[in-house]
């Protein structure tokens, strides 16, 4: 991660007891991390991106572990999902490098998940919000995980710098009501269903 320099990491904790109806029989839990690191490729257009994907390798795994034990541990974690805000001076491509990275991590320490990581990435100036996606970690047609997690942060990302993001929830939405694949009929076998 050498050409990465890593400025801040953030970690966010969301409780959500209930969306204005009864309380949850148990409250969702929804987290992200993020770290803001340089953008060796700000200013600049480079060719050859792909090097710089097993380049954050590491940080994606560190993320992974922060956020995983800032959700109380591994167990009922069954959401995910990835982003990146890359500042002015680059391009959505830097914040695409994430892709592979940020999912390998994930995959990495969470054990089998089938499912497409959902992701979203942009480009944008300090204080940006970013709307990260969430799906289930198995079973795409969950539609009661469906969801999505906000980051911002005020100081960044600067112009030659660029966020990149993690997230995750314990539960669904709260009275998740829209049909679909509920959890009970999961069978993991091909990230779909």
């Amino acid at each position: 991660m050498t050409d990465f320099v890593l400025r801040k990491i953030t970690t966010q904790i969301e409780e959500i007891l209930h969306e204005g109806g009864p309380a949850a029989t148990l409250p969702v839990l929804r987290g992200a991390i993020y770290a803001i690191c340089s953008n060796p490729y700000a200013g600049r257009y480079e060719e050859n991106l792909l090097p710089a994907m097993d380049a954050l390798k590491p940080l994606a795994l560190m993320l992974t572990d922060r956020l995983v034990a800032a959700m109380g541990g591994r167990d009922g974690i069954d959401a995910y999902g990835k982003g990146a805000i890359v500042g002015e001076a680059g391009e959505a491509e830097h914040g695409a490098i994430w892709h592979v990275s940020g999912g390998y991590g994930m995959r990495e320490r969470l054990g089998e998940c089938r499912a497409i990581v959902p992701s979203a990435m942009k480009v944008g100036g300090m204080g940006s919000t970013l709307d990260i996606p969430l799906g289930h970690l198995n079973a795409a047609y969950v539609r009661s995980r469906f969801d999505a997690i906000t980051i911002a942060c005020e100081d960044g990302p600067r112009s030659g710098e660029v966020l990149f993001a993690l997230a995750m929830a314990r539960g669904g939405r709260v009275h998740s009501r829209m049909g679909g694949l509920e959890i009970g009929q999961v069978k993991g076998e091909d990230g779909l269903r």
